[in-house]
């Protein structure tokens, strides 16, 4: 099992990587647009230079969410990753505007593109480097569960699409002379490109806002703690994902005859289970007297009673 140590440096690395990678794309591809004045290799120089961008924010995000608990932030800092990612969507979004105007603009007046052997080329390269990185950060994320790092894979895993678009519009510019085959590939990708930041915010937004992990997770839980053989029952769980990892809490039903100790003793073997099914989880269980009619948040949600 891997440490908590090497869970955090296989995150930087990735955060590196991904600065290193985007930094590079950018100067090929600015000396591939110049050469050939193509809006498909403009839409991904445009997209590289947001990913360095995003890339940058996940790098700080990431920093910071692996900062330990302090008196003022005593649940950890984790919920930065989903911040830097909630910007990444903003990034892409933005671009994703910028290269439909720029698309619409040569739709009604086409320009040629020169050189295509030259993009081709550089989106060649494109797509190794960032095969390279994706296969990197597919290994980090389910190492780490990392949000960041994931919302960064997932946009580069576009940049696999958009660099193979790159090169088809290219090709059929320069088969049949018809320069509308740029612009609408252009259009296409920023289609993608927005799809793509709805799912990052999305994904962000659920972090930020404490949505409750799958319900196959929860049943696990819920499955978990009630095959214990000294475990009478179960109620009130709450989970979420911390950004770095998940919470769980829940009120535990045990034999009312136990005594402190042997409760406590019952309570820690389940709590040790439950971070061996989910690492990186912080587990917090409320024991009770099995039988006792208390005021229950299960009850209170499915009566829709707050306030």
């Amino acid at each position: 099992m891997m440490t908590e140590a090497h869970t955090d440096r296989l995150r930087r690395h990735a955060t590196y990587a991904s600065v290193a990678v985007a930094t590079a794309l950018i100067a090929a591809k600015l000396i591939a647009y110049l050469t050939t004045d193509s809006v498909s290799i403009l839409s991904s120089l445009i997209d590289s230079s947001t990913d360095l961008m995003a890339s940058v924010v996940t790098l700080l995000g990431v920093r910071t969410a692996l900062r330990p608990p302090d008196r003022a932030h005593r649940f950890g800092h984790g919920k930065a990753e989903a911040l830097a990612a909630l910007a990444q969507a903003a990034f892409i979004g933005g671009s994703a505007l910028f290269l439909t105007i720029e698309a619409v603009r040569r739709l009604v007046r086409p320009e040629p593109i020169g050189e295509g052997a030259i993009g081709i080329g550089v989106m060649l390269l494109s797509i190794v480097l960032t095969a390279g990185l994706i296969a990197f950060q597919r290994h980090v994320v389910t190492a780490t569960g990392s949000v960041a790092v994931g919302a960064d894979r997932l946009h580069y895993s576009g940049d696999l699409l958009m660099n193979t678009a790159v090169i088809t519009a290219i090709l059929l510019t320069g088969w049949t002379g018809i320069g509308a085959f740029d612009p609408l590939f252009g259009l296409g990708i920023a289609a993608f490109l927005l799809h793509g930041a709805r799912g990052v915010a999305k994904e962000a937004l659920n972090v930020l806002m404490d949505r409750e992990l799958p319900e196959e997770d929860r049943a696990r839980i819920a499955a978990l703690v009630k095959a214990h053989a000294d475990a009478r029952g179960m109620h009130d769980l709450r989970t979420r994902s911390t950004g770095t990892g998940v919470f769980i809490e829940l009120h535990l039903e045990l034999d009312p005859q136990l005594t402190v100790a042997v409760a406590h003793d019952i309570t820690d073997r389940i709590e040790t289970e439950l971070r061996d099914a989910f690492p990186n989880a912080e587990v917090i269980i409320h024991q009770e007297p099995a039988g006792l009619a208390d005021e229950r948040l299960d009850n209170r949600i499915a009566r829709g009673s707050f306030g």
